[in-house]
């Protein structure tokens, strides 16, 4: 594309179709790819169009940080853009710094734009970014989810996260701020070769002479993700012909699994492994991989807070029990983020896993037609050591269990897997 402010203003604007958030949040961190965008979007909507909102997170670990966040307010104010300033606390000194920040970073924005009414936050990543990742990720022998790179959208905690600068490349935005005026902060982690991301930056410069640029880089994602949607579709159709859902349990066609290819069927009992366990991230490739190998030869396994084994001629996909020993709600609150229990409460009463201790105490589970892995994990109302109800299990007692999961059912999750 042209480098030009008209030509990047007016791709911006393309990127949102003709619908824009009537409230878009932006994070802003002060660097050059963040200016540069608060000040497009400024530009690219009709008056009026899109009301805008900017926070800045300061992370508060290096000197010069509550400095640069209070700069980048005075930024965005000088555009008529109301600022907040974010400030994280949370770190223990323990775990990956990047890791914890980046999630804080994205917590806190997202909880302050829904604050503001927005259900939409842009963020800055450029078609830079998008090389790095897909460098990166080819270190590790990523397979097409990973080559697929920084989705352009996604959804964290009910807001849409916006990355309308993927298909820009820094270069471009750094002669946009200068063009205009525009000042920046500039990180100094991004001069730090202990991170990967900033060493694959590096090597960028000595690809280019191949043809490996990010301009290319960004390319593969591009193609990667086509892939990436046509076969989660394919997984999608996989599910409604060969899936149920029974119980909480994700129940798979044996037969019909082995039927599959190789990586429509690692989609599917990934797809359930997230399901069933409710994981904000899939299981890695290799573990995913070694349970089909166990599962072809009739043995199951753990993963991801799930049993997984073959029952009959199907391959079930229940909850783990130990995942869920300390999981507690009171009766008609959602239990394990799946179940609600409803009834003949008394004092004391609360709802805790069956177990397999519990599954003893119900003289008819046999005839609910469940395995014990479906039903173990099964919720039941308890008062002290007092089983009183385990509906799913045949001990009813008057008590019903709905299951109340918020979002997709299991086979439309597939499509973003």
């Amino acid at each position: 594309m042209s480098s030009s402010d008209s030509d990047i203003q007016e791709a911006v604007r393309a990127w949102f179709g003709p619908a824009p958030p009537a409230r878009l949040a932006i994070a802003l961190s002060g660097g050059g790819d963040s200016v540069a965008l608060l000040h497009i979007l400024t530009r690219c909507f009709d008056p009026g169009q899109v009301q805008l909102f900017a926070a800045t997170v300061d992370h508060g670990l290096r000197d010069g940080s509550t400095r640069e966040a209070e700069e980048a307010g005075r930024q965005a104010e000088a555009l008529g853009v109301p600022h907040t300033i974010l400030r994280w606390t949370g770190w223990d000194r323990s775990g990956n710094l990047q890791d914890a920040a980046r999630a804080a970073r994205y917590d806190l924005l997202c909880d302050w734009a829904l604050g503001h009414g927005a259900g939409a936050l842009a963020v800055a990543h450029t078609a830079d970014d998008q090389a790095e990742t897909v460098l990166m990720r080819l270190a590790r022998e990523a397979g097409v989810a990973g080559l697929a790179g920084i989705p352009p959208r996604r959804q964290r905690g009910g807001v849409a996260i916006l990355r309308p600068l993927l298909e820009v490349t820094r270069a471009d935005l750094r002669a946009y701020l200068r063009r205009n005026g525009l000042s920046w902060a500039e990180d100094p982690s991004n001069m730090d070769q202990r991170f990967a991301r900033v060493r694959a930056r590096a090597a960028m410069a000595d690809l280019a002479p191949l043809g490996v640029t990010p301009a290319t880089l960004a390319g593969v994602a591009r193609n990667m993700a086509g892939v990436e949607q046509a076969l989660g579709w394919a997984a999608f159709e996989a599910a409604r012909t060969g899936a149920r859902v029974v119980a909480g349990c994700v129940v798979l066609d044996a037969h019909a699994l082995w039927l599959m290819p190789g990586e429509i069927a690692r989609r599917l009992l990934t797809g359930a492994v997230s399901w069933v366990g409710q994981s904000d991230y899939p299981p890695r490739r290799s573990p995913v991989a070694a349970l089909l190998e166990a599962l072809h030869r009739g043995q199951g396994g753990t993963l991801g807070g799930c049993r997984i084994l073959p029952v009959r001629g199907e391959i079930w996909i229940c909850r783990e029990v130990n995942a869920l020993r300390d999981t507690r709600a009171a009766p008609g609150a959602v239990w394990d983020g799946r179940w609600r229990l409803t009834g003949p409460a008394r004092a004391g009463d609360e709802v805790r896993v069956l177990g397999a201790t519990g599954l003893s105490l119900c003289p008819d589970w046999s005839e609910t037609g469940l395995p014990r892995a479906a039903l173990e994990p099964a919720p039941a109302v308890w008062n002290g050591d007092e089983l009183r109800a385990a509906p799913l299990a045949g001990l009813g007692a008057g008590w019903r269990a709905e299951p109340s999961m918020d979002g997709p059912a299991f086979a439309a999750t597939l499509l973003s897997h």
